[in-house]
């Protein structure tokens, strides 16, 4: 097996609740390294809550400021463990430049977990109704949009450390 060029960035993918944000941060600190969640970022930048950017500016415009944020993080000359929002896959452009210079991960769940994780989060815009449909019709329209992940795991019934030492295990053997 090859390796590849060195490590940059670690980033993490995956539908809402699968454990982005959380998994980052034990990341971050097992690579000794930083961490940013793009989701955090976009509220810096942009001065409003994702909901209120969602209900003021629409999807679209949420999805711009996105990519933008995207593009300044995986700028950034030191290395991060990055948490990107569940939708940041569905822009191609975002895809390319996640794959530059970062080895992605894709964090996948049960639907049940994922259920159970976000139902009580008011601050979700996506799922705004009947969560459990809601969950099911996003999860089935973006199957696919996760392929592209240098390593895909599922964190349905593992720890947060299990997850990360999978994390790990799959950078070892790539790079």
């Amino acid at each position: 097996m090859t390796k590849e060029k060195p490590l940059h960035h670690v980033v993490l993918i995956g539908f809402m609740g699968t454990g982005k944000s959380t998994v980052s941060k034990q990341l971050a600190e097992l690579l000794k390294c930083g961490t940013a969640d793009i989701d955090a970022e976009i509220v810096r930048r942009e001065g409003q809550a994702i909901a209120d950017i969602f209900a003021a500016r629409g999807e679209a415009d949420f999805r711009l400021a996105e990519t933008a944020a995207l593009a300044e993080v995986l700028g950034s000359s030191d290395p991060l463990v990055i948490a990107t929002g569940g939708g940041a896959v569905l822009s191609e452009r975002n895809r390319e430049m996640m794959l530059q210079d970062s080895f992605v991960v894709a964090l996948t769940a049960d639907p049940e977990q994922i259920i159970a994780r976000v139902s009580e989060d008011a601050a979700r815009p996506l799922l705004q109704g009947d969560v459990r449909e809601r969950v099911n019709k996003l999860l089935e329209d973006r199957k696919h949009a996760y392929a592209f992940a240098h390593l895909t795991v599922d964190t349905s019934n593992l720890s947060v450390r299990q997850v990360v030492e999978q994390i790990e295990h799959g950078i070892k053997m790539r790079f």
